[in-house]
């Protein structure tokens, strides 16, 4: 054998109790699991390296189900914000924007319109316009030697809008639609899971219902799924996630919840509500999952919470209508008074509000701290060119504990990796779960957390052999601490490493060694198989 991991805990990823064993690894599979107390004749595995996991919990590679990675895959290849976390998957693609499939227009568009999530990317060599291209492109990242982690993609339901309808409030014509149904296709055929969409992101949130039926019905031909960040998660929250499951529902296409929260004082402890919804979906027999983050506060870009009328047209349009003071007084009208549908529908407080990073280096001065109202924040908008993240804090932690206890939840770290102070959830989203939620709280038992973390994502992507220890299984693996696992990031130093994950493995080679980043680049696309 390659390698033993010997006398390991083997939290297995079913949700099952876990058990002592010897864990085998060879050519890049778990070759063999010896139990302690195995019958008489029964010899443990040997291997030229064997690695002692006395004390040590090993687990299948927790999968991130809803990341932000789209860029960093391809500018950092030593990627220990999830690295370090034992992550071994990651699913790009989200809330409706990325970077396939597009045209050169449309590249240059949400490359405009997503600077703070990602960058603008001029450090980046955009050589692909096709779902498939981005895909290869990983695979042949860093000199060929691939990605720091594994990664499966969203084909983004409003850069396909944005392709074929442009930056337009209203529904696409037939012929719009049918070229968005060819692209969602052809993003499916060349290896995409699924479909996302960012419906309180402009242009995406322009599509009417009826719309995304009809490409979530090209989803379900590939057995895919949606992944919407619906219309609301602040004053229609339930209804808005009541829409999505109708939506889904009548396209026979599998649903899963992106950052599943309810979030603004008019959620707070309305947590059951939603779950009372979704165990009367699930009971009927709905597919639906859902991802969340162990943490209250969001993060977003700060364009983000203007009415969708001033996006429309693009990111130009919306840097020309800030210029105009009369435009602009009616922008903060519908943000501070009416609650404008970038918001969520509440109107904002601006005390919430705290930037976590912007594009130019002259306004580093603003970030962390909070805006004092519409004044600074449209001069952050104007000269940051749009470009500017923020954190807002406005979740509470009894809804975010009830969430992550039911039956269909997984983690995602919705991590934005931009900024001097990104939000903490990026770096240390998979250890809070295990360390404050599991060994702390006990908000969940270990077992129920690493399903949540391995085997139920990994289900939601069909993946035959990933999500569990068992033999045959890709080695993609994980071995912590769980007396001492925990995040080391912090709102006031976001970009620090955790600890008790000593190591992590993928495709059997180490990636995280004696809790250090081997410079191994074992990660590579994972596509959707027929």
């Amino acid at each position: 054998m390659d390698l033993v991991f010997r006398d390991a805990e083997v939290v297995d990823g079913s949700g099952g109790p876990s058990y002592r064993a010897d864990v085998a690894i060879d050519g890049g599979r778990i070759a063999a699991i010896v139990k302690e107390g195995a019958a008489a004749g029964c010899l443990r595995p040997t291997a030229r390296r064997v690695v002692d996991a006395e004390g040590l919990a090993l687990s299948p590679g927790f999968i991130d189900m809803h990341a932000h990675s789209d860029l960093a895959l391809l500018r950092d290849p030593d990627h220990s914000a999830k690295a370090a976390q034992g992550v071994t998957l990651e699913v790009l693609g989200q809330d409706g924007l990325s970077y396939a499939p597009v045209d050169d227009r449309t590249l240059a568009e949400v490359r405009g319109a997503i600077t703070g999530w990602n960058g603008y990317g001029d450090d980046i060599d955009f050589d692909w316009r096709t779902v498939g291209g981005y895909l290869d492109r990983l695979d042949r990242a860093h000199d060929g030697r691939g990605i720091a982690v594994n990664a499966a993609y969203l084909v983004p339901q409003g850069t396909v809008r944005m392709h074929a309808v442009g930056w337009e409030d209203r529904p696409a014509t037939e012929a719009e639609l049918n070229r968005m149904r060819r692209l969602v296709a052809e993003g499916l055929q060349q290896g995409a899971v699924g479909m996302s969409s960012g419906l309180t992101y402009t242009p995406g949130m322009y599509a009417p219902d009826a719309e995304l039926t009809e490409l979530c019905r090209v989803v379900a031909e590939y057995d895919g799924y949606y992944c919407p960040h619906h219309r609301s998660y602040g004053a229609g929250a339930l209804r808005a996630y009541e829409e999505m499951i109708t939506l889904s529902r009548e396209a026979g296409c599998a649903l899963h919840l992106a950052h599943a929260t309810m979030n603004f004082g008019v959620n707070r402890g309305r947590a059951p509500e939603l779950l009372a919804l979704l165990d009367e979906a699930l009971d009927a027999g709905a597919d639906i999952s859902l991802d969340t983050y162990p943490y209250t506060p969001g993060c977003t870009s700060l364009v983000a919470l203007l009415p969708s009328w001033a996006g429309e047209g693009g990111p130009e349009a919306v840097l020309a209508r800030l210029r105009d003071d009369g435009t602009a007084e009616r922008i903060r009208h519908h943000l501070e008074v009416l609650g404008s549908d970038g918001c969520h529908g509440v109107p904002v407080e601006w005390d919430t509000i705290e930037v976590s990073g912007v594009s130019d280096p002259a306004l580093a001065e603003f970030t962390g701290r909070r805006l004092d109202g519409w004044p600074t924040a449209r001069r952050l908008l104007l000269e940051d060119r749009l470009g500017t993240t923020v954190l807002q804090h406005v979740g509470h932690e009894e809804n975010v504990r009830a969430i992550m206890r039911h039956r269909v939840h997984t983690g995602g770290s919705d991590g934005i990796l931009q900024g001097l102070k990104p939000h903490p959830r990026a770096y240390g989203t998979f250890p809070r779960y295990l360390g404050r939620y599991v060994r702390e709280l006990g908000v969940l038992s270990l077992e129920e957390c690493v399903a949540h973390l391995t085997s139920r994502p990994a289900a939601r992507l069909r993946l035959p052999d990933r999500g569990l220890v068992r033999e045959g299984y890709v080695a993609d693996l994980v071995l912590f601490d769980p007396a001492t696992v925990a995040p080391g990031a912090t709102y006031a130093a976001p970009r620090t490493l955790p600890v008790g994950v000593p190591h992590v493995l993928i495709d059997g080679r180490f990636v995280i060694e004696d809790g250090r980043r081997t410079g191994t680049l074992a990660g590579r696309s994972i596509r959707r198989t027929p």
